[in-house]
């Protein structure tokens, strides 16, 4: 994503929590629900990707349909009205969002993954976090640019975290500081609630506009020790008291397909998207026919593009399946990095093929080409997509297993 040169922070109004409506039916604690719902999400959240794009933030209506989808509940442990869902279930739904508004899936994916990692808190703050139930939004600043520094019985933190997707309408944070501890450097996680934290509004994008991720700052405040975990415990799926597999997962062995299943997603749009717009052009049946040259070329970039997107699926698929099982190991953990990374570069292909074989029109400002297109290539520069990192901790994984007796 954009780097700091963005310089244009201003503060941004508050906007209202936005959790599901109590009105709206019973969702069932079972994951299946998630999927069904997601394609109503798809749809309202596409009708609104154009007005997302332009306000740089998603639609209140599509926020509060991400709640009631089930999205938020995911991977909340069942004792406080959760899930414990699937990775394989949050990837076929987040990618369907995305077919829709790349933006809104991505808001989803997150609104699902951050509290699989609160759920590392203790009980007493996980009590907290979904006293309002479990549809809290939790929105996350994960990487430790903050300091926070020992006090009676907690912390005090100051930090400011760029890049908080949804967090205009976020309930909970969940942010990442440096602590010191017997003189020893500890990341840890702190879980606030929304008013101890500021927003600015900094978020001015070539691409994923929609996911306001604007900046979130913190000045001296007091985080008590039950809402605080350490950052290596969820790294490494450290939970003994939880009850479900999927808190358990190691994140670096599913941060890819927070990130890439969104992609996946727009992917799978533009390709729609752009089979519509060249079936009337693929025409003329003669040996002779002019035309047919043309048709070759515009089959090849169909069969590649779907292909390579088939390839990308397949991929995270795996990743997710394998997450789902319970039992990885360093060369699994390894392995799902590796493959969500490839299949963001498999996906960013076919955009631009796809994007180029659409000609002039699809350039037009606005069109959904143009927006996929740019979604797409911003969302796979972010940094656990890149393939080099991934690279090296597969690579140094087969070579340790290959030494080991």
């Amino acid at each position: 994503m954009p780097d700091d040169a963005q310089t244009r922070p201003t503060l941004t109004p508050t906007a209202p929590a936005l959790t599901a409506d109590p009105t709206a039916p019973a969702i069932p604690v079972g994951p299946v629900a998630l999927v069904q719902r997601a394609r109503d999400l798809a749809e309202l959240a596409g009708k609104h990707a154009g007005d997302a794009d332009r306000e740089r933030r998603l639609h209140p209506d599509v926020v509060r349909a991400v709640a009631e989808a089930g999205f938020g509940r995911h991977f909340v442990p069942v004792r406080w009205g959760g899930a414990d869902g699937t990775f394989a279930d949050l990837l076929a739904a987040v990618a369907r969002v995305g077919e829709g508004c790349t933006s809104a899936a991505w808001v989803a994916a997150l609104a699902a993954t951050v509290p699989r990692m609160a759920a590392h808190l203790p009980r007493q703050g996980q009590a907290e976090v979904w006293s309002d139930g479990p549809d809290t939004l939790l929105v996350g600043a994960l990487m430790p640019l903050g300091r926070a520094e020992r006090a009676a019985g907690g912390w005090r933190l100051t930090g400011t975290w760029s890049y908080v997707s949804g967090v205009d309408f976020s309930d909970w944070a969940l942010v990442c500081a440096r602590t010191a501890e017997d003189g020893v450097e500890v990341p840890r996680y702190f879980a606030l609630p929304r008013e101890a934290y500021a927003i600015r509004d900094t978020w001015f994008t070539v691409g994923m506009r929609g996911t306001g991720s604007n900046t979130l700052s913190v000045d001296d405040v007091y985080v008590p020790d039950h809402r605080v975990c350490t950052r290596a415990a969820v790294l490494d799926g450290d939970c003994p008291d939880a009850p479900a597999d999927c808190t358990r997962v190691p994140l670096k062995a599913v941060n890819g397909l927070s990130f890439a299943a969104p992609v996946l997603g727009a992917a799978k749009g533009l390709l729609a998207e752009w089979t519509r717009w060249a079936a009337p052009r693929i025409t003329g049946t003669g040996d002779g026919d002019p035309r047919l040259a043309e048709n070759a070329l515009r089959h090849g970039v169909l069969a590649r593009a779907a292909g390579e997107v088939d390839g990308a699926e397949l991929l995270l698929d795996r990743t997710a399946r394998a997450a789902d099982t319970g039992a990885l190991d360093p060369l699994l953990t390894a392995r799902g990095g590796r493959d969500c990374a490839l299949a963001a570069e498999l996906l960013l292909t076919a955009a631009d093929r796809l994007f180029r074989a659409a000609g002039t029109s699809a350039q037009v400002e606005g069109s959904p080409f143009e927006r996929g297109w740019r979604d797409v290539s911003a969302a796979v520069s972010h940094l656990v997509l890149r393939f080099e990192p991934a690279a090296t901790a597969y690579a140094q994984a087969v070579l340790t297993a290959q030494q080991e007796p």
